[in-house]
Order: C-alpha cells, then sequence, then structure tokens
C-alpha cells in the first residue's frame, strides 16, 4: 500500500500573496501570528505580505527570532509568542528555516504533551492535526510548504532533529515567487541544489514508485534548466516561477518516499557545524551520486540524465549515470557551490562524528545502497 499526503490548497504566481486576506477571513481566523526572520525584515520581504494585512484590516503580531538552523529554543520562544497573541493561525514567510520553526510550534500547541520539543524526533506519533499554518516560502528549496517534514537543530546535542509527522503540513500554502526575488545569488545557489537533492533522492530512494517518479522527473528537469538563469539574474521572471514550483514538486515526490545519505550526511554538517543545510546538500550531491550508482536503483539514473537533457538511446545504464553525475557537478561548479568541506572548517579530525551522526540519520535507511560508518566516512573525506 502507498500513502501519498499532501496539502489542502496551494496557490501560485507571481503576487498570489494578494489571496491571504481572503484565505483567513474565509476559514475565520481571528488572531494571527506572522512568523519571519529578521534578514527578511531588513530586505522589506515580509512587508510585502504585512502590508496585505494591514491594507485588510487584519491584526497580527510578529515573531522573527529565528536563526538560519532553527533551534529548539527558538520554537519554545515561538509557543511563548504563540499563547500571548492565543493565535487561532500562523502565517509563515520565510524559507525552510521559518517554516520549519512554525511546524514545530504549531504541532505543539494542539498536541502540547510535545512540549519539550526534542521528543518530536524523528516519527512523532502525534494524534491531532497542528495548528493552522499558511506558508509562504521565500526560498525555492525545502518545499517545507508542501512537506511532512520539518528540521529542528538541538544545541544540546549537536544535533539537527529530523522529524517526521503528517499532522505538520501548512494547511494552505502560497508560492508567490515574487518573494524569492530578493534572495543573494549563494542563497538562489544552495537552496537550488537542496530542490535537485530532493528531486534526484526521491527517483532512486528504495521507497520510490510511479507518482514520486513523475514528481521528481519534472522537478529535475526544470531545476536543471532555470537554476543558473536564476542564480545569474534574480529578477527573470521565468526562472523564478519555475523554480519555485519545481521545488514545490519536489517536495510533493520526496515528502511521501523519503530521502537518502546526501541528507544524512547534510543534517551533522549543520547541526554541529552550523552549515547551511542547501548548501550541505550541493557539496555532496555529486560524490554521493557516484557511490549510489552502484545500487539496485542503477536505472533510475537514466530517468535522471534524461531529465538533463542528456540523450540516452545509445549509452547503458552506468553510462548515462555518468553523465548524470557529470551534469550535476557541472551545474554546480557554474552556479559558484564550493568543492572542498575543509573551506568551510571541516577537519579530518570532525569525520568520526559526523560519519556516525550520519549512520543515525532518519534519511539512511531510504539510501537505495546499503552504507556503513565507514563508507560514510569515506564520503567525507573524499570532498574534504
Amino acid at each position: 500500500m502507498e500513502r501519498f499526503v499532501l496539502n489542502e490548497t496551494s496557490y501560485f504566481g507571481y503576487g498570489s500573496r494578494e489571496v491571504l486576506p481572503q484565505i483567513i477571513k474565509q476559514r475565520n481566523y481571528k488572531k494571527v501570528l506572522l512568523v519571519t526572520d529578521e534578514s527578511l525584515i531588513k530586505c522589506n520581504v515580509v512587508q510585502k505580505v504585512s502590508e496585505i494585512l494591514a491594507k485588510a484590516n487584519i491584526k497580527f503580531r510578529l515573531f522573527a527570532d529565528i536563526k538560519p538552523n532553527p533551534t529548539v529554543e527558538n520554537v519554545k520562544e515561538g509557543l511563548v509568542q504563540l499563547k500571548k497573541v492565543h493565535a487561532d493561525v500562523i502565517v509563515a514567510v520565510g524559507g525552510g528555516s521559518v517554516i520549519d520553526t512554525a511546524k514545530a510550534m504549531a504541532v505543539i500547541a494542539t498536541n502540547p504533551q510535545y512540549k519539550d520539543v526534542i521528543s518530536l524526533d524523528g516519527v512523532a506519533n502525534t494524534k491531532n492535526k497542528c495548528l493552522p499554518i499558511i506558508a509562504l516560502p521565500t526560498t525555492a528549496g525545502t518545499a517545507a510548504e508542501v512537506t511532512i517534514n520539518y528540521v529542528i537543530t538541538d544545541t544540546k546535542r549537536h544535533k539537527k532533529m529530523v522529524c517526521v509527522d503528517p499532522n505538520d503540513i501548512p494547511t494552505v500554502a502560497i508560492v508567490d515567487a515574487e518573494l524569492m526575488e530578493s534572495m543573494p545569488k549563494n542563497i538562489t545557489a544552495s537552496t537550488g541544489m537542496d530542490a535537485l537533492t530532493h528531486a534526484i533522492e526521491c527517483m532512486i530512494t528504495k521507497s520510490a514508485n510511479s507518482m514520486s517518479d513523475m514528481f521528481a522527473y519534472q522537478a529535475i528537469k526544470d531545476i536543471y534548466k532555470y537554476l543558473p538563469i536564476a542564480v545569474k539574474d534574480g529578477k527573470n521572471r521565468e526562472a523564478r516561477e519555475k523554480m519555485a514550483q519545481a521545488q514545490y514538486i519536489a517536495g510533493m515526490g520526496f515528502s511521501n518516499v523519503g530521502l537518502g545519505i546526501v541528507h544524512s550526511m547534510a543534517h551533522p554538517l549543520g547541526g554541529r557545524f552550523d552549515i547551511a543545510h542547501g548548501l550541505a546538500n550541493a557539496m555532496l550531491l555529486p560524490t554521493v551520486m557516484k557511490y549510489n550508482l552502484d545500487s539496485p536503483s542503477k536505472p533510475k539514473f537514466r530517468l535522471i540524465a534524461e531529465a538533463m537533457g542528456i540523450d540516452t538511446k545509445d549509452l547503458t545504464d552506468e553510462q548515462a549515470g555518468q553523465k548524470a553525475i557529470k551534469a550535476v557537478e557541472k551545474l554546480k561548479k557554474e552556479i559558484g557551490i564550493p568543492e572542498k568541506l575543509s573551506s568551510l572548517g571541516i577537519l579530518e579530525s570532525d569525520l568520526d562524528v559526523l560519519s556516525e551522526d550520519a549512520m543515525n540519520d532518519v534519511c539512511t535507511p531510504g539510501n537505495p545502497r546499503e552504507t556503513s560508518v565507514e563508507d560514510i566516512k569515506k564520503l567525507y573525506k573524499s570532498i574534504l
């Protein structure tokens, strides 16, 4: 039996945020907590949403104390703000960090037995649907607005908790690519590679099926074509629109079938060294693809290559896979992703603990090739 969980309603298109007041009024929400981060206030992205609320005479409280790799403490502070306003809806404006924090807050609001936050780690057995969330993503990468996953950092354990819970999915997603125009080139690049990683791992994970393959194929096709354009020209409307949709489509797939060890290895880099998740995925992706080419999912690499526009007619699966890997390496170089982990301060002495963490990550069982701590350490070392 296969299960697919998606959010209730989504809106797409430049300026689609204008529908926000209508949604709030139609659903009879009365008390709004607007969740975001300070950087989005400074670059006037949040104002594009708050002005619409003000114009519609919808009052809200602002909570913006969220860091790029959100922590347990961020969630607890958000819960304090949630209680102060007695909010019946959260409007989350931001990337994965903001929307993930909103998810954790919303889940605990209706399942208070998880108020310690850390008990949400892994597959949480929550009983109640979370407090309603209206998510407006500002990056084209995580697809947090459509997935059943969220990631919170436990700073005491130096661990990125990957929380999986169908009850956390936002009620409404408003994917307005205009909110993404202010993303700097490096964030556009790393979040776009995050989305590509989602799509590729979705394609080859053990639980992949015909529906997830459909989503993954289209996402790979659009990301490979439009990500370099979006990085080069952040005001290119077509590229921004296509990236916004592609990352959402990738999320529809991987949220339902899982991921692999690119994510397993990226999570401890964020949990222990505060490295941005998209950047970690981008650095690891082609290396792990090479490793996973020797797996039962090898034929899927042909589909990945074809999605990237590679003619595979006269190629073996192995040859098609190698071309797909080279295409990802080329893309990574073209958009300015760093090559070596050492450039981010990672030392060889760090690899043992990183490898242990990665092996124990919730994404590892979904990897198409059985792995080990030793294999993972070799992968880290190859790009050190």
